[in-house]
């Protein structure tokens, strides 16, 4: 798979990128968990879900934000990493102009910043967020969310207690017009400890799902004059 370096707002970023055969193929994009924690774009959940969407015909991005590998810059409490997002599917767009669908997966603090990149950009129609953490980060930005997706999490999970999660989950399921698909993993934890395959399974289900037209959001009733 081919290794990638791309301009970002904060110097040159480094990436793994996989086109698709086909020119008008959907893009994803995968971004990895904490960068002050360990957190790359080769850890073992951002590969296999780079693989996943690869696998089904995606052009697919993964890269390390700024300050990590051979990503230049420093870590920037999320701000600078959304903008590094950004930056990085509008490389992918620029090189795929046929290209009118995106999906977002993200890990962890991956999470964070992929729901937030799904705000600012119309055309992520799928998004994955693994262990998001709203005991953590705000997650208040979404109001209101604009694209259905799955929210996936471990019951044994203590850096993002489970409750929490629970509570993201309830108050985007309030809104009209998308569909929040949640899944727990029982006894995982936050890095889904000898659970990557359970976990995989059931992100691999949801998107194949969603690509043959399922788990779409009730039209809305009309309301009778």
């Amino acid at each position: 798979m081919p290794e990638i370096i791309f301009n970002g707002p904060a110097g040159r970023l480094e990436g793994r990128y996989q086109p698709s055969k086909q020119k008008n193929a959907p893009i994803a994009i995968v971004l990895h968990p904490h960068p002050q924690f360990g957190g790359t774009m080769n850890n073992q959940i951002v590969y296999q879900l780079f693989y996943m969407f690869q696998k089904r015909g995606f052009t697919t991005l993964r890269f390390n934000f700024r300050g990590i590998g051979r990503s230049q810059g420093e870590f920037d409490h999320g701000a600078g990493e959304l903008s590094d997002a950004a930056s990085a599917l509008d490389w992918v767009q620029s090189l795929h102009p046929d290209s009118k669908s995106c999906w977002v997966a993200g890990y962890s603090f991956g999470a964070w910043i992929g729901m937030q990149l799904l705000m600012r950009r119309p055309e992520i129609e799928g998004f994955m967020s693994i262990a998001p953490q709203p005991n953590i980060y705000d997650f208040s930005f979404l109001a209101p969310c604009p694209s259905s997706g799955l929210i996936i999490n471990g019951d044994s999970d203590k850096v993002a207690p489970e409750k929490d999660v629970n509570g993201l989950v309830e108050k985007l399921k309030t809104q009209k017009g998308i569909l929040i698909t949640h899944r727990t993993v029982p006894g995982a934890n936050h890095f889904f400890n000898g659970q990557t395959e359970t976990l995989m399974a059931e992100c691999e289900d949801y998107l194949d799902r969603r690509l043959a037209g399922e788990l779409t959001p009730e039209p809305a009733a009309k309301r009778i004059r």
